[in-house]
């Protein structure tokens, strides 16, 4: 019996991906672990392998094809012996880019072709038609349709089984085959005031504000999505607090010259950052309460040191985690972190090395910043912004005033996780090693 490949969840944040290319053609056999496809996540490209064997007897979608949804089939593979008559109508009646196809009783998903959550697949925020008639359209159909104000159950699919694609959607005229949605009309603002921007615009509407002025259309990709999801998810339900202080650097960059001077021959260059990922592993060990995360209805207090840092790349930010970092040394710490975030540029990381940690860093001190504050990655209960190390008149010991190189951080706190007394104590764990860096060697 054909069996349906399904799109692959290959991160717990994958909602759709991108098929950027078939590494098999229809025809060829394949077996177990053999791979299949390289399939563009919200994070990084990565290659899906098989978990049957048998014959490619359909390749439903293209290569290129975005907006795959997850656990919608985008293949059919064929028992040995059995030949193309064996794929069910609904796989075979569509163009070679044509969207997945419905799921018929002739096919099932092999398992583990797809992921659990099948339900997820289905959603649609278009609305079901008000007769008894199921309207059959691909997800991107119904949301280009969504965007665009079309209403689908006025529409006629030219997918396989009358299915509605997206070159359906794209080419509806608005009153014929289609009517616009009803969209409330804006209140007039006071006089003097501007008006507030109406939640829940469409994409359109925003476009028709800056009608007749310049600008550049920028698509989203798979990974901006996510960032911007996660983070307004973030700062809506996570109650974020500030704790803000100065660390003088002098005693650790003298300290870290030291170091490079006797480590030149191994080929060895610690940087600030270094120090700062050691001291965040080993404050994690000394205040243990603050070495948490939040998980809906309790607290999960880790024992490890599991240290994320934000690396920026073209389009947005990976936060590649350094498990174990108590225990690790500050020249094996630096060679982790140059190796995940050159791969990181390259989106080369495996979704266990940036997932997971309680405590990240971000560091835009290299950039010149000199303060900022943060936004934590849910789940971790805190994260810590560093800022630029910078040359400031301070007051000694003796009261004098002398110079010093001074860095400011700002450590954002899940209050849910860590409370002020706590996460102050955190903060000064990180601050004590950073101003007596010898102690990190102990």
């Amino acid at each position: 019996m054909a069996t349906e490949i399904l799109m692959p969840a290959l991160s717990p944040t994958m909602e759709e991906g991108t098929l950027a290319k078939w590494l098999v053609k229809e025809g060829d056999t394949v077996s177990s672990g053999d791979l299949l496809a390289e399939i563009e996540t919200d994070k990084a490209t990565m290659e899906f392998e098989a978990v049957d064997e048998g014959v490619i007897g359909k390749l439903i979608v293209a290569e290129g094809t975005e907006g795959v949804k997850v656990n919608s089939p985008i293949a059919v593979l064929l028992e040995e012996g059995e030949d193309a008559s064996a794929i069910d109508s609904a796989s075979s009646g569509g163009s070679s880019n044509a969207a997945p196809a419905e799921p018929s009783p002739a096919t099932e998903p092999a398992k583990g072709y797809g992921r659990d959550g099948g339900a997820a697949a289905e959603k649609s925020s278009s609305p079901e038609p008000e007769k008894g008639d199921r309207i059959f359209a691909t997800p991107l159909a119904r949301r280009i349709a969504r965007d665009k104000g079309l209403d689908l159950a006025e529409m006629k699919g030219s997918g396989p089984r009358g299915r509605i694609v997206k070159s359906d959607v794209e080419n509806a005229q608005p009153g014929t085959s289609a009517k616009p949605a009803q969209q409330e009309a804006p209140k007039a603002a006071p006089e003097g005031q501007k008006p507030a921007m109406p939640a829940g615009m469409t994409a359109d509407q925003v476009a028709k504000m800056y009608e007749g002025r310049e600008y550049e259309e920028v698509k989203l990709d798979g990974m901006r999505k996510t960032i911007a999801g996660r983070l307004t998810e973030a700062k809506q339900t996570i109650p974020h607090f500030y704790l803000r202080r100065d660390i003088r650097l002098d005693a650790l960059l003298k300290f870290r010259s030291q170091l490079n001077k006797q480590l030149e021959g191994r080929g060895v260059k610690l940087s600030v950052n270094d120090f700062i990922i050691k001291a965040g592993a080993i404050a994690l060990q000394q205040v243990p309460d603050a070495n948490a995360v939040w998980a809906g209805d309790r607290i999960l207090k880790l024992k490890p040191s599991d240290v994320a840092v934000a690396v920026a790349i073209e389009g947005g930010l990976f936060t590649p985690v350094l498990k174990d970092a108590q225990m690790k040394s500050l020249s094996a710490l630096s060679a982790e972190m140059k190796d995940l975030a050159a791969r990181a540029r390259d989106r080369k990381l495996a979704p266990h090395e940036y997932q997971g940690g309680s405590f990240a860093i971000s560091n835009l001190g290299m950039f010149g910043i000199d303060n900022f504050d943060a936004v934590i990655n849910p789940p971790h209960g805190s994260i810590l912004a560093v800022g630029a190390g910078v040359k400031k008149p301070v007051v000694g010991a003796d009261g004098e005033i002398t110079s010093a190189t001074v860095m400011s951080v700002t450590l954002s706190v899940d209050h849910r996780v860590i409370d002020g007394a706590l996460g102050a104590n955190f903060l000064q764990a990180i601050a004590d090693c950073l101003e007596n860096p010898i102690t990190m060697l102990a």
